[in-house]
């Protein structure tokens, strides 16, 4: 195995905890360290000022010149992952490279820590969205060998009840629209983008990872030549508080449709499972983890009620995505 070599001393290092594991992150770049640590200050981490054990996760982000190369003379499997990314695995480490930036992870031997390795191009534009991207796949591959696992959804707890609502759905499928609507209708949240899965005695369970909330506004929507997307903090927004951990009782897959009214199927078990591993390319990608995560899915689509939700323009009425969501889960 190749060990993560440390030639400077970092200009940051910080502790973060979830799910009752430690992340130790350095940033070996002074022009790296506001970026990084804006990226981790956008997921819902809980900073820590002092370990008295070893952390699970140890991050290390450099700034350079050229990106290292690739071992020609190691067996990798290698695809193309979305945004442009190429995986090269091999035993039980990997290498995710894209235009500007190469992550490895590996564990280390002897031990059940994870040492992850990212290198940035010092060219690369601080507001560019690889940087979130690959911080991301990095942070989010090692919490996978702890069985956190990601999913691109966003997460809300029924009005005047303890039951999780995933929703789930590529990006421009509605999801934050649908759960800021909930939220604003006094439903609790987790995200409206990104969770985390965990099984804890018996159940599924799911965490927000992402913290604030982004919208696509409508002028995008409507065809402008750029998305940008309207970024804030939900508490300063919504009434209903955040929630760290729910067990999620449905799933709604969700795509926007050309009709006025929103319309509602339920999902044999069957098909809830094939759309969630749809939704989760890392359960087949990531072959190190990949049996793991699929029997997590396999005990959420037993667990939720699955639901195919196409999103018509009544849900942007006032209560309405409320009232339709709320029908469905609580009939």
């Amino acid at each position: 195995m190749i060990g993560i070599q440390v030639l400077d001393r970092p200009a940051s290092q910080s502790f973060y905890a979830v799910a009752g594991r430690f992340l130790f992150v350095q940033i070996f770049d002074r022009a790296l360290v506001a970026t990084i640590e804006r990226l981790f200050a956008g997921w819902q981490l809980t900073p820590v000022s002092f370990l008295d054990r070893s952390p699970d996760v140890n991050v290390a982000f450099f700034s350079v010149n050229q990106l290292p190369e690739i071992p020609s003379s190691l067996s990798f499997t290698q695809f193309d992952v979305a945004s442009d990314g190429r995986w090269y695995a091999a035993a039980d480490f990997f290498y995710l490279r894209f235009e500007n930036s190469l992550v490895r992870l590996e564990p280390r031997v002897g031990s059940d820590i994870v040492d992850v390795a990212v290198w940035i191009k010092q060219t690369i534009d601080p507001t560019d969205v690889e940087l979130a991207r690959i911080a991301s796949f990095a942070v989010c591959a090692a919490l996978r060998r702890y069985g956190l696992f990601e999913l691109h959804a966003a997460g809300v707890v029924v009005a005047n009840s303890d039951d999780g609502v995933l929703i789930v759905g590529p990006s421009g499928s509605g999801k934050s629209t649908l759960a800021l609507k909930l939220a604003t209708a006094g439903w609790r949240y987790l995200s409206d983008d990104e969770l985390l899965l965990s099984a804890t005695d018996g159940a599924v369970e799911m965490r927000g990872f992402r913290s604030f909330f982004a919208l696509a506004p409508a002028a995008a929507s409507a065809g402008a030549t750029r998305n940008f997307k309207t970024c804030f903090e939900p508490a300063a927004v919504f009434a209903a508080p955040a929630v760290a951990c729910v067990t999620p009782r449905y799933v709604l897959f969700t795509s926007v449709s050309e009709r006025n009214q929103t319309r509602l199927r339920k999902l044999d078990q069957t098909e809830t499972m094939t759309r969630l591993i749809r939704a989760c390319p890392w359960a087949t990608y990531d072959t190190a983890i990949a049996g793991a995560n699929l029997k997590l899915l396999s005990q959420l689509a037993r667990q939720a009620t699955g639901f195919e939700l196409l999103a018509g323009s009544d849900l942007l009425e006032s209560g309405e995505a409320s009232r339709t969501i709320r029908a469905a889960c609580h009939p």
